[in-house]
């Protein structure tokens, strides 16, 4: 597994960051498909025996039930001082002005919660899930760099919003001398590029790392248009995501797996080699529901294409609206 830095921070994590989405309780929240700690347990071992060391989650995932295996498990099959635990804040966890949003009030409630699920007494990287347009930017960025000064969180990011209200926001913690977000989190795939036109040139230039979500496009690009899975027949938000585009997608999802029966591989190596190959992405963070998925994530950290294949993958590729904000 090879190591990278977070864009210009201190911060080092392998260069394939694992999603824990699929960790919770299936009874909790929106994720019926989520697996049980009992299920949990051996993805976490491969993960740690493969040498991934960056585990991605949010409060609201499993409403809290992924924090806790996450936590649990990390501390079964690692070192705290050995990995580097993300998770964000944003969403409703509860009734009341402290349950969700990015007031004061919520932040400083929900990392103290975080904290405890996890069981741990600092986050490596606080990210917000989203933006807030209800609470004054200024407040929401105060709120963080307290959240480090009290060493509750050692790095702040940020997740999926237009380029020039990330910009805002960091903008306003350089006027205060506030902590800066180091890392972006947003849908960047073959079926989705659109943050190609400002938001990727935007963290090249500041030095921001880039660890998208859904790399495979929710597993579209690694299987024909129309077959579904258990996660796809119940993943509502897949559909707000990809459903507008289908007709567009057949294209690229048909190179993706010509390019990979050229090469003997799978269709989830070439689709995550190629996000490895844009200068700009630091780690993508894969989610998992079969050993395979693991296995297959690794091996695309190893897998070069060449500049005609990634002219293969890319050329079909047609605008579409921005998604997932």
């Amino acid at each position: 597994m090879e190591y990278v830095r977070l864009g210009r921070s201190g911060l080092t994590i392998s260069k394939i960051v694992l999603g824990c989405m699929s960790f919770g309780e299936p009874a909790r929240g929106t994720h019926q498909w989520s697996f049980g700690i009992d299920e949990s347990r051996p993805y976490f071992r491969q993960a740690v025996e493969s040498g991934i060391t960056c585990y991605d989650t949010a409060n609201v995932y499993s409403l809290g039930a992924s924090e806790e295996i996450t936590g649990q498990l990390l501390r079964e099959f690692a070192k705290r001082d050995e990995v580097v635990i993300a998770t964000k804040v944003m969403g409703t966890m509860g009734p009341g002005p402290k349950g969700g949003g990015l007031s004061r009030a919520a932040i400083l409630t929900q990392v103290d919660e975080s904290l405890r699920r996890l069981g741990t007494d600092y986050i490596d990287l606080y990210q917000i899930h989203r933006r807030d347009p209800n609470v004054p930017v200024e407040e929401t960025m105060e709120a963080l760099h307290d959240v480090v000064k009290a060493g509750k969180a050692r790095y702040i990011g940020a997740s999926s919003m237009w380029t020039w209200q990330f910009a805002q926001m960091q903008h306003v913690a350089d006027l205060h001398g506030w902590t800066r977000f180091v890392s972006m989190q947003n849908q960047y795939n073959l079926l989705q590029r659109e943050e190609e036109r400002e938001m990727l040139p935007y963290c090249l230039d500041q030095g921001i790392g880039v660890i998208p979500w859904s790399p495979l496009a929710r597993g579209r690009l690694t299987r024909d248009p129309g077959e579904e899975t258990t996660r796809s027949g119940t993943d509502a938000f897949s559909k707000v995501l990809y459903d507008k585009t289908a007709d567009s997608d057949k294209g690229i999802i048909d190179a993706v797996a010509a390019v990979a029966t050229e090469r003997g591989v799978s269709r989830a190596q070439v689709a995550l080699a190629w996000l490895l190959h844009q200068p700009a992405v630091t780690a993508p963070i894969v989610g998992t529901t079969k050993p395979h998925h693991l296995t297959d994530a690794v091996a695309a950290a190893d897998l070069k294409l060449g500049a005609d294949e990634l002219q293969r993958l890319e050329e079909h590729y047609t605008p579409r609206p921005a998604s997932g904000f």
